[in-house]
């Protein structure tokens, strides 16, 4: 079994990098891949400590979050290189948008009645990619809220008075700047169990695999999908074009109980789609160093 697409502290999870390796092991997985939001900062611990296990293939990757048609499109970029310039610069003014972003909602919920000054904020976040997550955190030991997904509901998720929405790129500016880091991308979590959306997923694919864009993968299998939905996206893949990825949305929390590697308990992400990322990365690196 893979997971490739797991959280750390770099970002939003609660698992330090260097400990997601023997996590991985421990679970039964080959493969593993760190994939923080708008941030790689994690990736040289993480592929530090993997190498005292020789049989584990350690991808480093990021998420990046784009819009589309007023929609949220998260892409996940594989086998990224944490040091490609035109890839920083990209991420860094991620992180600035995340950063004012917050700003604004600190201050919505503080005129909400809920006070949460910056220091408290730097304090339970621990890096520069501030979210909805560590604001949940702050809710749920300062305010008495039972759990995170109550203080989602109240207050933070799209709809809710606390929420504010993020200015966002485009995906195919996500994509390029995967493809300059000599990573592939990947479509993270296309569709959701209670819509119906198979229209929605086949005109997404249909126009971001197309050459001009790149999409190079979508993920079929994800912590919250049933049968019904990977083998709509399996089947959405193979139309397209395009491979396969999956992986569990860890972040080391016990909200919705996703767990490393077995996601919800049922996910199973096969070894095999692995030897098909590695050949699209391939393809994509000699593209780029042929100057196409």
């Amino acid at each position: 079994m893979i997971d490739l697409h797991v959280h750390s502290t770099a970002s939003d999870g609660l698992t330090p990098p260097d400990a997601l390796p023997a996590l991985a092991v421990g679970a039964g997985l080959s493969a593993v891949a760190l994939t923080d939001h708008d941030t790689v900062g994690g990736v040289a611990p993480f592929l530090a400590a993997a190498k005292a296990f020789p049989l584990l293939t350690a991808i480093p990757g990021v998420e990046l979050s784009t819009q589309y048609c007023s929609r949220e499109m998260h892409i996940v970029g594989l086998f990224v290189d944490p040091e490609n310039a035109e890839f920083q610069t990209f991420l860094a003014e991620q992180r600035r948008e995340r950063a004012a972003r917050a700003e604004r909602m600190r201050a919505r919920l503080t005129g909400l009645g809920y006070p949460i000054t910056p220091a408290e904020l730097a304090e339970v976040c621990g890096n520069d990619c501030p979210g909805r997550p560590h604001f949940a955190d702050i809710l749920v030991r300062k305010f008495g809220f039972p759990d995170l997904p109550t203080a989602f509901a109240k207050l933070l998720k799209n709809g809710a008075p606390g929420y504010v929405p993020r200015t966002l790129p485009p995906p195919h500016a996500a994509i390029r700047a995967i493809h300059a880091a000599g990573g592939i991308a990947v479509w993270a979590h296309p569709v959701y169990r209670e819509r119906n959306e198979y229209a929605f997923a086949r005109r997404i694919l249909r126009k971001f695999s197309a050459p001009e864009i790149g999409l190079d993968a979508v993920e079929g299998y994800y912590s919250l999908f049933g049968p019904n939905e990977t083998a709509m996206i399996l089947g959405l893949a193979a139309d397209h074009g395009v491979a396969v990825s999956g992986g569990s949305d860890y972040h080391g929390r016990d909200d919705q109980g996703i767990r490393l590697g077995s996601g919800a308990g049922k996910l199973r992400v096969p070894d095999e789609l692995l030897p098909e990322l590695f050949r699209r990365r391939d393809a994509r690196r000699a593209e780029r160093g042929s100057g196409n």
